[in-house]
């Protein structure tokens, strides 16, 4: 062992320390930089070790370290290949990564065929990554070779059609998990809860926590369960109810939990209430970047952009990493608060600075910042540039300028492009009417609106950009 390094035991209490405070970077380097320290024989981990990197990678969907690990286990560590701990690690790992052919591949090479836990892992993988039915057959299979299910195997089954929007099958599968002896926990109603947010399945998600809450003691909700239903009052905006969700949260002692005070934040700045959302942020003793987000989304879409920049700035300066939303917040509070300057430099930066590749949406924020600026011509070779095909919220935008601004050529060529990608939008046909009669032109008018009523067209949900131009 090189000079210096941690004995066995030391390494392990510092390896387990940081998984328990949920620092995942710091476990899986602590583990390979032990690995790096020396000599072959010497470095051989503790056998509670690489579990424990293994469940660090699944945390973090680091799917590249987890690789390394397995193909650490087959060439370093034969003993590990079939330890049913380290193999369960590993199933769980890939399912959580997404990788399910892979867990799979585990599975069917464990050596015993009669761990419960590995089964469950498995289930739970299908589950996840939308492949309830997979779930429900592996979990038939596990009966006909004598294991019987335990509860979860039944809460991952019924997470799996809950989250796919079969609410029929999920309440068949309760019947048929109570009738086998076990009584829904609070996965279970989570489980539904979430699965019908999920699915925007709203009033039937009140319902459902509303079921839950007035069963009284029998089965409580958690902080899972309150983030978990927050997403379907922010999304109508039923500022009462969520308030009253708020009220639950903190009579359960629950408001502090890093989850919920992020829903909460989250549900008050959707609902507009900026000062309540900021009041949540303030209160939180640590933030994770869906909070950061959320709170920089709300200011910018109320208006506050001077403030939304000045809190990702903070953001930056607490060490939290901004990801490719929290750029579409501020490249959004640029566009409305007319910085466009600032808007390019951050767009650059995105990427230079912080490894972000664009995507469609953040085209689409920038298109949105140089048509309200009245760049049409800029924003129309931004588009012309991209690497990728624009999709309805780019042209959207430019389309949404061109009426504001008057530029009915540009605006022709924007609708042209829209009623391609999403042809049966009448929303595109009523903004390019609207660029029309801004140019008194009426007899083009009344053809679009001839061709809206033709084809049927109907206005669809989701199309800020078009409309906030």
């Amino acid at each position: 062992m090189s000079a210096g390094a941690p004995s066995c035991s030391s390494w392990m209490k510092q390896l387990t320390s940081a998984s328990r405070r949920g620092h995942h970077g710091r476990v899986l380097h602590l583990f390979f930089t032990r690995l790096q320290s020396g000599d072959r024989g010497a470095v051989d981990p503790h056998p509670a070790a690489v579990p424990t990197a293994l469940r660090a990678c699944a945390r973090l969907g680091n799917a590249s370290s987890g690789r390394l690990i397995h193909a650490l286990i087959i060439t370093r560590f034969p003993s590990l290949a079939s330890d049913d701990v380290a193999a369960t690690a590993l199933i769980d790992m890939y399912a959580k990564c997404g990788l399910v052919s892979s867990a799979r591949r585990v599975f069917d090479e464990m050596h015993r065929s009669d761990d419960l836990v590995a089964w469950n892992a498995l289930l739970a993988g299908y589950a996840r990554n939308g492949l309830p039915e997979r779930a429900l057959a592996l979990a038939i299979k596990m009966r006909g070779q004598g294991l019987r299910p335990d509860l979860v195997t039944w809460n991952a089954v019924v997470s799996g059609f809950a989250l796919a929007g079969d609410d029929q099958m999920a309440e068949d599968l309760i019947r048929a998990m109570q009738d086998d002896g076990f009584r829904p926990d609070v996965v279970t109603w989570t489980s539904l809860v979430s699965g019908s947010v999920l699915n925007f399945h709203y009033d039937r998600a009140r319902t459902l926590f509303r079921r839950m809450v007035s069963a009284g003691t029998r089965v409580l909700p958690s902080s899972a369960t309150i983030a978990s239903i927050l997403p379907a009052f922010a999304n109508v905006a039923d500022v009462k109810r969520g308030k009253e969700v708020h009220a639950y949260a903190v009579v359960a002692g629950a408001e502090h939990d890093l989850t919920v005070s992020s829903a909460l934040v989250d549900m008050y700045a959707k609902c507009g209430l900026v000062l309540e959302a900021h009041r949540v942020f303030d209160k939180m003793a640590e933030r994770n970047t869906v909070t950061w987000n959320s709170m920089i989304f709300g200011l910018a879409n109320s208006g506050h952009c001077q403030e939304a920049i000045g809190l990702f700035d903070r953001m930056l300066c607490d060490g939290a990493r901004p990801d490719h939303l929290t750029f579409t917040a501020v490249l959004t509070a640029c566009s409305y608060g007319g910085m466009v300057e600032l808007g390019k430099d951050l767009y650059h930066a995105m990427k230079e600075e912080h490894g972000i590749e664009p995507r469609l949406e953040h085209y689409a924020c920038m298109v949105h910042l140089l048509g309200r600026a009245g760049k049409l011509n800029v924003a129309y070779d931004f588009i012309k540039a991209m690497p990728l095909e624009p999709d309805c919220f780019v042209w959207g935008a430019l389309l949404g300028a061109c009426r504001s601004h008057g530029n009915v050529k540009l605006a022709e060529l924007a609708a042209s492009r829209l009623l391609t990608v999403e042809p049966s939008n009448a929303a595109n046909c009523l903004l390019f009417s609207d660029a029309l009669a801004s140019a008194g032109r009426q007899d083009d008018v009344l053809k679009m609106k001839r061709l809206a009523k033709r084809r049927r067209m109907k206005k669809l949900d989701g199309c800020s950009w078009l409309e906030s131009a």
